[in-house]
């Protein structure tokens, strides 16, 4: 570590002698990291490295923190400044993997970088910069906070051991794992983390006092920079996974489809349509079907799935529908599994009439080719549709421009209603087709159920709703997400 932390020095390298004037230690937070996980968030941590002689050296990086897009890290990195020389540095936040195999090593997802130099957060004494990726491109609102201090005084260190009371049980099917972190107070009232023990090391399960197993010996300079009259700060927390806890405590996922029989999609008959059926390969609407349907049904008991149609004319009187069921039973709509639904739709494209540009969605999954063009409605509806157990996933099948499709995404920013309302959940997903044709089905289900575990959780926790406990008759509803979205 010696040996990097001299590179930091370009006069060394030189020849002359550099003076250090004095030790700065940076600490590190980050906001609105990049999700590069399917069902859990990113386990993310930083590196730091510095150039020397034109090279980028790794000096030291942070802990790994799971599952937070939001991270606040402890690690303290120490530098020397150097107040004559540019000390170029870079902060490269990365995905911990989180499995490492013989067959399939482990290896780093970038989640966006800055390069700055010391002399600027001095300066500062706290920086904010967005996050970068590869060719300068933005990481979406990826931002990355490092505060300077000078460390002063001579450095000693604290043995601290630390007890809990009565702490709450937050886990479903086991005892919690909670931690401890430890806060200083920064002058202009902020927080800044320290120090965090072990997760476990503090136990929970009865009403006694429970100590750690082993005293935490921690450096002065990290705690309070060597100042003992510096205000500091103890929060208790818990690891835990909250979605699985629904799923395992009996929540039903129930999953409802919503084809698009609009004229836009060309006559069935003809093989240009989307709705054709062509004997070798199945078109891209069951492509997005079984990649999709497949997944969610592990997760509804009966295996049994509502499948609606909209923009036809049905029989027997070819009337114009915008709600109908594919196996045309309107008192089950209902099919068995996803094959079910398969079979129904290729049953139903022979026996209908494809009418007229989209007009009204009832949906969970909306595969469609074409575009909203009444916005506004639309925005309102999914601002309503937030408050309710709803996931809303859109698979844009075709060439179409899909542009306005990536605002109801919500992902460049908060959807909001025409009056300015927002949503209170983030809960549609859009994915082009397009963009999966030469992938795997496995790669489209995955994008587009990336986000229902984090949907799920945040409604059930607005809703103060704690997951069931499999021993339990269950008392709370299922997620039934059925809703109407109008657009023209």
């Amino acid at each position: 570590m010696n040996d990097v932390q001299e590179a930091t020095s370009p006069a060394a390298s030189l020849g002359g002698p550099a003076t250090c004037v004095s030790k700065v230690e940076l600490r590190v937070s980050c906001k609105a990291l990049l999700d590069r996980d399917t069902l859990n968030k990113s386990d993310p941590c930083v590196i730091l490295m510095v150039q020397t002689q034109g090279q980028w050296t790794e000096l030291d990086r942070s802990e790994v923190i799971k599952s937070n897009l939001h991270p606040m890290f402890a690690k303290v990195f120490m530098l020397d400044y150097y107040f004559e020389e540019v000390q170029k540095l870079r902060f490269e936040g990365v995905r911990h993997p989180t499995a490492r195999t013989a067959s399939a090593p482990a290896t780093t997802t970038s989640l966006g970088g800055v390069e700055c130099t010391l002399g600027q957060i001095v300066a500062q004494k706290k920086m904010v910069k967005p996050l970068l990726l590869k060719y300068g491109k933005y990481a979406g609102k990826s931002m990355i906070t490092v505060h300077a201090e000078e460390i002063s005084g001579n450095n000693g260190y604290l043995e601290l051991s630390f007890c809990a009371k009565k702490l709450d049980d937050k886990d479903l099917f086991s005892k919690s794992d909670p931690f401890l972190e430890m806060y200083r107070m920064n002058d202009d009232g902020t927080e800044q983390l320290v120090h965090r023990t072990e997760v476990g090391l503090l136990t929970c399960h009865d009403s006694s006092s429970k100590r750690d197993a082993f005293p935490h010996r921690v450096s002065l300079i990290s705690l309070c920079s060597c100042d003992e009259d510096r205000k500091l700060k103890a929060k208790a927390s818990t690891e835990s996974t909250p979605f699985l806890d629904y799923i395992m405590g009996g929540c039903q996922i129930h999953f409802t489809v919503a084809i698009d029989f609009t004229a836009s999609n060309g006559d069935p008959r003809n093989s240009c349509s989307l709705h054709y059926i062509n004997p070798y390969q199945p078109n891209e609407y069951l492509k997005a079907l079984i990649a999709v349907g497949e997944i969610c049904q592990d997760y509804d008991s009966d295996k049994r799935f509502s499948a609606l149609g909209f923009g036809a004319r049905i029989p027997p009187n070819y009337e114009v529908s915008h709600d109908f069921a594919i196996n045309f039973n309107p008192e089950d709509d209902e099919c068995e599994e996803i094959q079910g639904v398969v079979e129904a739709y290729q049953n139903c494209l022979p026996k209908i009439q494809l009418y007229g540009p989209t007009n009204r969605y009832h949906i969970l999954l909306i595969l469609t080719d074409g575009v909203v063009t009444d916005m506004a409605d639309t925005r309102e509806a999914i601002v309503r549709a937030s408050y309710q157990p709803l996931s809303i996933i859109i698979v844009g099948v075709g060439n179409a421009d899909f542009t306005d499709m990536q605002i109801l995404d919500g992902d460049d920013g908060v959807l909001r209603s025409p009056k300015g309302e927002p949503v209170l959940r983030d809960i549609v997903q859009f994915v082009p087709f397009r963009d999966f044709k030469t992938a795997s089905p496995a790669a489209l289900a995955k994008c587009v159920l990336a986000e229902v575990p984090k949907q799920v959780v945040e409604y059930y926790s607005h809703r103060a709703i704690s997951p069931m406990c499999p021993a339990r008759e269950p008392s709370t509803p299922a997620l039934s997400p059925i809703t109407s979205i109008p657009t023209k």
